[in-house]
């Protein structure tokens, strides 16, 4: 018994030091971000910029590989969700994600996760160059008289800027043919081409083509006017108030990692991250990009995440777009 007693004692003081190890050699092997929209998005972007910076602190490449399709990004979720909790995996996201449970495409509450927020741009409509649409109103008030005539675009069913475009329907009265995309820069691609004649993403992904005059803007998916270069895009809520009861809905990109990940690992991951937010590349791409840069780790990026998931999946069922009810997930009003 005694014997048997002291290898015991030898296994677990093995297994504790191998453990130690494990935690202090993080990272031993390169890291993959399995980001769930498609390649050229804000969130790609954003996503691609910060791995780079985090792999000079962390000393592995960190690979971004683009993992689409499903509903509220639910495939990507699914393939790094079902990797092994070691911090070898992330998965690269925005705030669209929250609501991939309520329509059925993902079968886990976002608090499975622990979050790291970069940051985000504010919505906003614009228009194919050759839209015979000058304001919101001239747009809201063709697509009254002619419901559901005018495509417009935004990338995946259940991402914010779907849920802003069915907010905006809400607010103003309009009916927009709705044409989903894998990402905010092919939905972009299609109104560029007249394959749409709108498109909804955020300021930050349009910035190079509203500079190109390859999109034309005609109003803020906010309650302020934006100065655009010196110039004004007027706010959507000035011509029609009613769109204050259901925005604004407030993007957050970032990335994730398992809950269950040692959390040896995730203090290295956030100290990292920390770094990476202050790089020069990181805070010309805000200044250039009108992208607000965060830097949330911990509770903080976890609680805004709780609350966009109730948030975002109760605005869904309220607008009559979600399968599921957020009540039998146990999401809090």
């Amino acid at each position: 018994m005694k014997r048997i007693l002291l290898m015991l004692i030898v296994l677990v003081v093995a297994l504790g030091f191998v453990s130690a190890q494990a935690e202090v050699e993080y990272p031993a092997r390169d890291i993959t971000n399995i980001l769930v929209w498609g390649a050229g998005g804000g969130t790609d972007t954003a996503n691609r910029l910060v791995m780079a910076e985090m792999a000079k602190e962390l000393g592995v490449n960190v690979n971004v590989n683009n993992v689409t399709g499903g509903v509220g990004g639910s495939v990507g979720m699914y393939e790094a969700f079902a990797k092994p909790a070691d911090g070898y995996t992330l998965c690269g996201l925005s705030e669209s994600v929250v609501t991939a449970a309520v329509q059925g495409g993902f079968g886990n509450r976002m608090n499975v996760w622990d979050f790291f927020i970069i940051g985000g741009s504010p919505d906003l409509v614009s228009v194919t160059p050759n839209a015979p649409y000058n304001t919101i109103a001239e747009l809201v008030e063709a697509a009254k008289k002619n419901p559901k005539s005018i495509r417009a675009g935004s990338s995946a069913a259940g991402s914010i800027h779907h849920l802003n475009l069915l907010a905006f329907e809400k607010g103003s009265g309009a009916q927009f043919n709705f044409i989903p995309y894998d990402s905010s820069a092919a939905s972009q691609n299609a109104a560029m081409t007249g394959e749409v004649t709108l498109v909804i993403t955020s300021v930050q992904e349009q910035a190079e083509l509203l500079k190109a005059g390859k999109l034309r803007p005609l109003g803020m998916l906010i309650p302020e006017d934006f100065d655009f270069m010196g110039k004004k895009i007027p706010s959507a809520f000035k011509a029609y108030p009613g769109l204050s009861e259901y925005l604004p809905l407030e993007q957050q990109i970032g990335f994730a990692i398992r809950k269950d990940a040692p959390e040896a690992v995730k203090t290295k991951l956030q100290q990292a991250f920390k770094v990476a937010m202050t790089a020069d590349p990181i805070k010309k791409f805000g200044a250039e990009r009108y992208f607000t840069l965060k830097g949330l780790v911990g509770k903080e990026a976890n609680d805004i995440f709780d609350k966009l998931e109730s948030v975002f999946s109760w605005t869904l069922w309220d607008l009559g777009a979600a399968k599921v009810n957020p009540q039998t997930l146990g999401i809090p009003r």
